[in-house]
């Protein structure tokens, strides 16, 4: 007996497994992060004790994230994530915020941080002048766009590999760090604090690198028996990715030293360099590339059907709503996503000596915003939970409040840290300006809600 269409919904189909989940996860946090981050975290840490506890404690802060993410999608185990959650916790207003804020900040942001990255090490390869690293950071985010825009997807099968070989890179990374020391490259100055350093300032850029964990709770409406695994995908994912840094990151300073991992603006080239000549350094350039082209494109995929969702659900924005069945693409959305995220890598490129750095500082307000308010709607289904009864069946996190409350004093000091980058002078007014510019286009989303409510 056939099906009635008409009776039929679309519903995401629980057909993850743990393994696939925590093999997605693993996939989500490594990027390139690894191979650009260290240098900027080794410039700011005093010694390489310090500069491996800025890893270690990235790790343990992610955990603490994770064990919350694993209630809140215990409770919700839907697609929706933070959105869900935020929606639940604090309101439509409060999650109407977090929508517009991922399109204009949080996921342009990411995706732009990543071209920069790729540009560094595609100008490993091939330069292209003076402004090499800016133009391939513009050439990726364009091709990327118009590659959605025909409606070419992704492969699950090449992403799978690609992941593959890039794990596979991180380790033999490690390994001949570990077996081949050197002479340190020559270190570049130091970020802006000055000769200490600024540990929380290094912080920032480690959580940037484990950044991505989160995502996993998206996966929760296609995960199987969420309530019980998805603790498990999250708990693993971030266990995996913390040993994995860990070990990459002994091998850096153990290779090259920590002024050398300071000096090098291709940290993962310079290594490889070190261990296998110019034609290994080619090589690992090339598969960064290649990963990060990967993630850019991943990123551009989900971003822009994220901000197709916010067109459906509000008029004012009803055009990025519209399906263009030609290829199967949300097309407003992916050329609005691209146009922001270009005015933002050409807006780095002016104003900063480091594109990567300015993306960052440009996201970390707002990034920091939402983590915070994501953990505080734990208390507040916790305080419901008093008055309406608590649930009976799901996970919940151990320890309470102490792990939650850990999770969010991390949120709030990095929130707070970030903000301080504006009033800060020995930033200089180009950072400061870059994180309140973050800011002022989160908070425009405010009386857009009103408007958007009223329509």
């Amino acid at each position: 007996m056939e099906s009635d269409p008409a009776t039929m919904t679309s519903a995401p189909k629980q057909q993850l497994s743990v393994s696939d989940g925590i093999f997605l996860t693993v996939g989500m946090v490594i990027g390139v992060g690894i191979f650009k981050a260290p240098s900027i975290v080794a410039s700011n840490t005093s010694g390489g004790i310090e500069f491996l506890l800025v890893w270690l404690l990235g790790g343990v802060v992610s955990l603490c994230g994770a064990l919350v993410y694993a209630e809140l999608s215990s409770r919700y185990p839907e697609t929706g994530g933070e959105y869900t959650f935020i929606a639940q916790g604090l309101g439509r207003g409060a999650a109407f915020l977090f929508a517009w804020s991922r399109m204009t900040v949080i996921q342009t942001g990411a995706i732009a941080a990543v071209a920069f990255v790729f540009g560094e090490y595609a100008s490993e390869i091939v330069r292209l002048g003076e402004h090499s690293v800016a133009l391939y950071a513009v050439l990726s985010v364009i091709a990327l766009t118009l590659l959605n825009l025909a409606g070419t997807l992704q492969s699950k099968t090449l992403q799978k590999v690609m992941e593959m070989v890039l794990i596979t890179g991180l380790l033999f990374l490690a390994i001949a760090g570990l077996l081949v020391g050197g002479a340190p490259v020559q270190p570049r100055s130091v970020a802006p604090a000055g000769a200490g350093g600024d540990f929380l300032f290094a912080m920032m850029f480690v959580f940037f690198t484990f950044g991505g964990w989160n995502e996993a709770a998206y996966l929760a409406g296609e995960v199987r028996e969420p309530r019980r695994n998805m603790l498990k995908i999250l708990l693993g994912g971030i266990l995996i990715v913390t040993v994995l840094y860990l070990l990459v990151n002994i091998g850096y300073l153990v290779a090259l030293g920590q002024g050398g991992v300071a000096g090098s603006k291709a940290v993962g080239v310079d290594l490889m360099r070190l261990v296998a000549g110019d034609k290994g350094a080619l090589l690992l350039a090339f598969i960064v590339c290649i990963s990060a082209l990967t993630t850019i494109n991943a990123a551009v995929f989900t971003g822009a059907r994220s901000n197709f969702a916010m067109g459906r659900d509000y008029p004012l924005f009803a055009k990025l709503g519209d399906w263009r069945e030609s290829g199967s693409t949300p097309a407003n959305a992916l050329i609005l996503q691209g146009a922001i995220t270009l005015v933002l890598v050409v807006a780095a490129a002016i104003t900063a000596k480091d594109g990567f750095d300015a993306m960052v500082a440009y996201t970390a307000p707002v990034f920091w915003t939402f983590f915070l308010l994501t953990g505080l709607v734990l208390f507040v289904f916790r305080m419901r939970d008093k008055s309406a009864g608590a649930p009976k069946n799901g996970f919940k996190v151990p320890f309470y409040p102490v792990i939650p409350l850990i999770f969010c004093t991390m949120c709030g000091f990095m929130l707070w840290k970030a903000l301080a980058y504006i009033f800060n002078p020995a930033y200089g007014p180009k950072f400061g300006n870059l994180v309140l510019a973050g800011l002022l286009v989160m908070l425009a989303g405010i009386p857009l809600y009103w408007f958007a409510r009223k329509k």
